[in-house]
């Protein structure tokens, strides 16, 4: 294939997937590579809000994703007890925005975007190892000694990526001081049918808890625990530790760990990157986590992959005969925006994991006094954007 109007994506999850569906539509043919040897859903529930809804649509997967996940209908804050802090006005916050936000399994989501892709378009068992630039394009290296040329190369591989760390160099990641354990049980509960979607977050001390539908009656959970970085699960085993740690604890937080398989249990410590000043050099970019990992205090991890891949679409059109500076155009674009999602999803995650009584306390009584509408309106700038 010629390398004119020919992108390397390197990486083949959301962001990535995201990233080749929007070259597609304005003419750019497209490699994806994939260092894992198939292609298989992992991960557990993940949200999707109103602005990456709508960014779903321009991608042409938006009704896949309403069939397969569930709509947020409700979405309440709770102390630890049950008792309730705030309720979200969650049918204004979709008048307002034109769009509802969706839970979703992740692995399904994958598989929505994985339709659109052909065999063709799809490396799998390629891992990066170099990439050199050249006067007409790049040329990347793979582990299996095989390479490949493009006009382009987009770094779609995560927080952990290899393009970003051959552009910028090492950098350490930030720990966020608390580990998450996630599952996905199939579960009911009269208080939370599947008709009124959605579901809860309770925030205790240093420790909070969340409960979502997902469709096709499955609740994705986690629990979000103050931690050393590193730290192993105890003696008990990962499921009846956390049972342990959420001991009294409003039902059904500890019913529906329950009722989750013990090997369907993740844990993971929570880590972001302090932002970059540029993500491209040349004819290479950076897209989503590689970019910019945030914390997913904010639920725009997914989102802010899919408005990086549009706004990089649109800039390749617009700089047609300039690959560079399309990426240049993207950048200055979207850094702003990103940026300032991950610091306030820092933000947010250190307001939730304080450990404070007396913090607690003040932060609970502002959750119960300021209107719900008001609290709604500070996220308008993120969930209400549209690309």
């Amino acid at each position: 294939m010629s390398s004119e109007k020919h992108a390397l994506i390197v990486g083949a999850g959301l962001s990535g997937l995201s990233t080749a569906l929007a070259l597609k539509q304005v003419g750019w043919h497209v490699t994806l590579y994939e260092q894992a040897k198939e292609h298989k859903g992992i991960g557990a529930g993940i949200v999707l809000a109103a602005n990456a809804m709508k960014a779903l649509d321009k991608l042409g997967v938006g009704q896949e994703v309403r069939e397969l996940g569930a709509a947020v209908r409700s979405a309440r804050i709770r102390d630890w007890q049950g008792n309730l802090l705030v309720e979200l006005p969650v049918a204004e916050q979709a008048e307002r925005y034109g769009a509802d936000s969706y839970l979703i399994h992740r692995a399904d989501l994958q598989q929505a975007l994985l339709a659109k892709i052909s065999p063709q378009e799809l490396d799998l068992g390629k891992q990066l190892v170099s990439f050199t630039q050249e006067a007409e394009g790049v040329l990347a290296a793979f582990a299996d000694g095989t390479s490949a040329r493009g006009a382009i190369l987009i770094g779609a591989d995560g927080i952990h990526s290899r393009v970003r760390k051959r552009l910028f160099g090492e950098e350490k990641m930030r720990y966020s001081g608390y580990t998450a354990i996630r599952g996905i049980a199939t579960y009911a509960d009269s208080r939370y049918p599947l008709e009124s979607g959605g579901g809860f977050e309770a925030w205790g001390k240093g420790i909070r808890f969340g409960f979502s539908h997902i469709g096709n009656n499955r609740i994705h959970w986690f629990a979000a625990m103050n931690a050393p970085e590193g730290e192993s699960d105890g003696p008990l085993g990962r499921k009846l530790e956390i049972l342990q740690r959420l001991d009294g604890w409003y039902e059904p937080v500890r019913a529906v760990i329950k009722a989750t398989e013990d090997a369907a249990i993740l844990r993971h410590d929570i880590y972001d990157r302090t932002p970059l000043k540029r993500w491209s050099d040349g004819r290479v970019t950076l897209v989503g986590d590689a970019a910019h990992p945030m914390l997913p205090n904010l639920g725009q991890g997914a989102g802010q992959g899919m408005e990086d891949a549009l706004v990089l679409a649109r800039s390749l059109a617009e700089a047609e005969t300039d690959p560079a500076r399309a990426l240049r155009m993207y950048e200055e674009q979207r850094m702003k925006r990103a940026n300032a999602i991950v610091k306030g999803s820092r933000l947010m995650g250190a307001v939730t994991q304080w450990e404070n009584p007396l913090a607690i306390a003040a932060r609970n009584f502002m959750l119960k006094t300021v209107p719900a509408r008001i609290q709604s309106k500070r996220l308008d700038w993120i969930v209400g954007h549209e690309v």
